[in-house]
């Protein structure tokens, strides 16, 4: 990465609230890198400024360089503030449609074939707002409805705690769920009237089944029994690949035998991990030992 000229850098701060210099831009990249594992190019510079502006005003501190030396004093409340402020969170219901077809007519007919004891545990890992597992909690219910007698887990992760939050309240605006056929609407959703008119709330029978956890994937994980599925979706993107092989190779010991894993549409494991085969449009399945 390039260092910004004295000029370059001068014209970058006029008609900016607070002084932003191309050290406290170095830093915060630094700290990033090393505790998420993602990568800030120079083009997110102006991402990183607008969003951590609202921190450094909710704070009342002065500039960036001020905000930077609060990071370094290492206050463990701030940097997850400043995590959640710099993660991207985009999703939605049914986003790429094809991996939950795939779960519904290929992956949950041959787990209801092979396995006796009746268990089906999927993780989503990178749950942002929640859209991602409650479609894949529908996908479930709609294939083992809760008379099926099995039992199942959904383990839903993200680095953004916010996000964690409001997935768990599974509170949504109507504009999120218009991409959902009206059958499924009436089904896994209540729509709210009164003060909460406009919006929708996912039916327990869907909540149940799901436990959400703030989680850094680069930490200690608390998954203790094997996952069936993983959904990584759109989230290796930000990290580099020494990073993304030693995730996959984590990935890999989690899952069961010829379990799945789902990956996002402009990701790929080639020259990543030898430990999948790729079975469909960003859909891998664990490769025997």
């Amino acid at each position: 990465m390039g260092v910004l000229s004295a000029q370059t850098e001068q014209a970058l701060k006029k008609n900016r609230e607070f002084i932003f210099k191309e050290k406290d831009f170095r830093f915060i990249v630094k700290l990033v890198g090393e505790y998420t594992g993602i990568v800030l190019s120079d083009s997110k510079r102006e991402m990183v400024y607008s969003r951590l502006t609202r921190r450094i005003r909710e704070l009342g501190v002065k500039d960036f360089s001020s905000y930077c030396n609060l990071l370094r004093d290492g206050d463990p409340n701030e940097l997850i503030n400043f995590t959640n402020a710099l993660t991207t969170n985009l999703t939605s219901f049914f986003r790429e449609p094809h991996h939950f077809e795939y779960l519904a007519k290929s992956v949950l007919p041959v787990l209801e074939e092979s396995k006796s004891h009746r268990r089906l545990r999927i993780w989503s890992a990178g749950c942002s707002s929640g859209e991602e597992p409650y479609t894949i909690a529908m996908t479930i219910r709609e294939y083992f409805p809760e008379t099926s007698g099995w039992d199942i887990k959904i383990i839903a992760t993200d680095l953004d705690s916010n996000m964690v939050t409001k997935a768990e309240a599974g509170i949504y605006v109507d504009d999120r769920v218009t991409g959902i056929d009206k059958r499924r609407l009436k089904r896994w959703f209540v729509k709210g009237i009164g003060q909460n008119a406009g919006k929708v709330r996912i039916k327990p029978e869907l909540q149940d089944i799901i436990a959400f956890r703030q989680l850094n994937l680069l930490n200690d994980w608390p998954m203790r029994e094997a996952m069936d599925v993983i959904f990584c979706r759109n989230v290796v993107i930000y990290f580099n690949k020494e990073t993304q092989k030693k995730l996959f190779s984590r990935y890999s010991n989690l899952l069961a035998a010829h379990g799945h894993l789902f990956i996002g549409h402009s990701e790929s494991l080639n020259r990543v991990s030898d430990d999948f085969e790729l079975i469909g449009k960003t859909i891998y399945k664990k490769t025997s030992l």
